[in-house]
């Protein structure tokens, strides 16, 4: 799958702009703040009907307009083309359409138009918090299976029904065994598709990661979950009188995590600025064959600054994982410095363009191939 051609309006620090990419790779060269991150978020919000980081949606419109618009053209592995138009107006929300159909619901759209991006912000996988590394647990399986999205906004609700009924006070043990049923239901289903899309992605990410590092060391990841040990009816049981105390829920599905390791030690507490990016680059490719192999579509592959913080013997093998083979497809790649662009291109050797930007404007410089 590639995206073929975009039109956007008021998105960011895009006025307005209008490009045919290749079905290669795309090199965006510009200096910081010109907008080389924003065309990747508007690709991306373009697929996944959302932003990049959790911010509000009003923050993409840029400042001073009312609205935004972002269209494009997406050409299926299968040669067939889809039209996808998404805007956000201050007054209304956002609206959504496919082949010029509004979808009934937003959700219906997560997963036909499957993306990975890696960018600076990936640090946060490893450094942030374990709501960052459930996020994008969910977002990602979110892509490759429709029924998971359903399960998480059932469970979500039950869970803001419990919390309710904590705060209240109420201590009737009927009313809450008839939300806790709901809830277990969809927590066993989540926890099992998370339990095999982590084991799923650990070989892959394993062998990304030994390949980028040279095997200079080695990482690890794994899924924490209370579920893992426990039964939920029990967990939910023993912690009643102490929830109702705290008036929140205390333990659960929306409480699992990501181990990240770095050999025996806290990939948090002991990774280097190079190991942390070596580790979200190979997670990220891994989650990248993970959707190729499940979403019945090629990942569209956007690769933001990631020269930044890497030694060149690092970079030079990132570069050739993704010039080996056909498992990625298109590409979009940011810079700063026109040799590391050159650099790639000479290695890369595909079908390819190359734009410079220059507040929010975007000018095709040259063809490489």
């Amino acid at each position: 799958m590639r995206l073929d051609t975009i039109d956007i309006l008021d998105f960011k620090n895009i006025a307005a702009a209008k490009l045919d990419f290749s079905p290669g790779v795309n090199c965006l060269l510009g200096r910081n703040g010109m907008g080389k991150s924003n065309l990747l978020e508007a690709v991306h919000f373009l697929s996944m009907a959302r932003p990049i980081r959790p911010i509000p949606e009003s923050a993409l419109i840029r400042h001073g307009s009312d609205l935004l618009m972002v269209k494009g053209i997406y050409i299926m592995d299968s040669g067939s083309t889809e039209s996808v138009a998404c805007s956000i107006a201050r007054a209304k929300g956002k609206t959504l359409r496919r082949n010029d159909k509004e979808y009934p619901r937003i959700s219906e759209h997560i997963g036909r138009f499957p993306i990975v991006s890696v960018a600076p912000a990936d640090s946060e996988i490893v450094s942030g918090s374990g709501e960052v590394r459930r996020r994008l647990m969910d977002v990602v399986i979110s892509q490759a299976d429709k029924s998971y999205l359903a399960r998480l906004i059932k469970y979500n609700k039950a869970l803001e029904s419990r919390n309710k009924m904590l705060r209240a006070g109420i201590r009737d043990t009927l009313l809450y065994e008839s939300v806790e049923n709901s809830m277990t239901e969809a927590a066993e289903q989540i926890h099992a598709a998370r339990m095999k899309w982590v084991e799923d992605i650990k070989p892959d990410f394993v062998r990304y990661y030994s390949r980028i590092s040279d095997d200079a060391e080695t990482a690890s990841l794994s899924y924490r979950s209370i579920l893992n040990d426990k039964k939920f009816p029990d967990v939910l049981n023993e912690l009643r009188t102490k929830d109702m105390v705290l008036g929140f829920t205390s333990s659960g599905i929306h409480r699992d995590d990501l181990s990240t390791s770095l050999g025996d030690y806290s990939m948090r507490r002991l990774g280097s600025q190079g190991q942390v990016k070596t580790f979200t680059i190979a997670l990220k490719f891994a989650i990248f064959d993970y959707l190729r192999k499940n979403s019945g579509a090629t990942p569209i592959l956007l690769l933001d600054d990631i020269f930044d913080k890497l030694d060149s013997s690092r970079v030079a093998r990132i570069i050739a994982e993704v010039s080996g083979g056909e498992n990625f497809g298109q590409i979009f790649i940011t810079d700063t410095n026109r040799e590391h662009i050159d650099e790639t291109m000479q290695t890369i050797r595909s079908e390819s363009k190359l734009f410079e930007v220059t507040d929010g404007s975007f000018a095709k410089i040259s063809s490489l191939s």
